[in-house]
């Protein structure tokens, strides 16, 4: 079984198990704050699937699904990038 590595496409920063999102009332959510990846993007409370996902770091939008990474291997690329750890 291959591991998953979760990360932003964009810049790279790993969200923590602390990493904290919310169900955004603009956007037609409900308002729960929970660990997105815990769940595949689903809000626990109103089964809102979001397809996108905004990283702490980069303040930037992406699509949920190409946050997952398989294979658990990082790139070059990532390991020589400095992480900003900001939580949501």
């Amino acid at each position: 079984m291959r591991a998953t590595n979760i990360y932003c496409p964009l810049c790279y920063w790993h969200p923590s198990a602390a990493s904290r999102w919310v169900c955004t009332r603009k956007l037609g959510g409900c308002g729960t704050v929970w660990n997105t990846f815990d769940t595949r993007g689903i809000c626990p409370k109103c089964a809102w699937k979001w397809e996108i996902t905004a990283c702490p770091a980069c303040r930037k939008f992406s699509a949920h699904e190409a946050w997952y990474h398989e294979g658990g291997r990082e790139t070059d690329k990532e390991k020589d990038h400095d992480t900003v750890i900001v939580e949501a």
